[in-house]
């Protein structure tokens, strides 16, 4: 069933590709630099709003180890009274270990790191990190832009197989 944060992920995947639009058309570079930094984060957002909610689907799985919560739901891990407990504390994984993480427990399977969508996620993720963490002027331009998109709709296709057994709703539409 489709609920409000797979509603709102699909809407920030397609505001990203708006916003890539917008920069192919604009002839200002300080605005076709604005747009195209919008529609990385925003696709980015998009990712892991999808991670977020499909985490959300599995809540209140038993067969989650305390482990395998934390990663899904990114929280913090203590130890109370002899055992092992989520707490409400952020803990953040990096993107990459999530989306192996889901992949892997869904599908059974480990991702074949030689695959081309996993080396294209692998440097949108690389390209949003310098943008996000900037030690100088990173420079993008809209293949870049259009790459990270294209991989971050690659990257949900297979995460959809892997989990809910079909593919990605929006793949054909990149």
């Amino acid at each position: 069933a489709i609920n409000n944060a797979d509603i709102f992920s699909r809407e920030l995947i397609e505001e990203a590709k708006c916003f890539l639009e917008k920069a192919k058309k604009e002839t200002s570079d300080e605005a076709r630099t604005a747009y195209l930094h919008a529609s990385l984060f925003i696709a980015f957002s998009a990712l892991e709003a999808h991670l977020n909610s499909i985490a959300e689907d599995f809540l209140d799985r038993k067969d989650l180890t305390v482990l395998e919560k934390s990663i899904l739901f990114e929280k913090q891990i203590t130890f109370e009274a002899g055992e092992f407990k989520l707490t409400e504390q952020l803990k953040m994984y990096r993107l990459e270990d999530r989306i192996e993480f889901i992949i892997r427990k869904f599908s059974r399977k480990p991702i074949k790191k030689n695959e081309i969508w996993w080396g294209k996620i692998k440097q949108g993720i690389h390209i949003r990190n310098k943008l996000t963490h900037p030690r100088g002027k990173e420079v993008i331009n809209e293949s870049m832009v259009e790459n990270s998109i294209q991989a971050i709709l690659d990257t949900l296709n297979i995460i959809y197989k892997a989990v809910y057994k079909v593919s990605y709703p929006l793949k054909k539409r990149g």
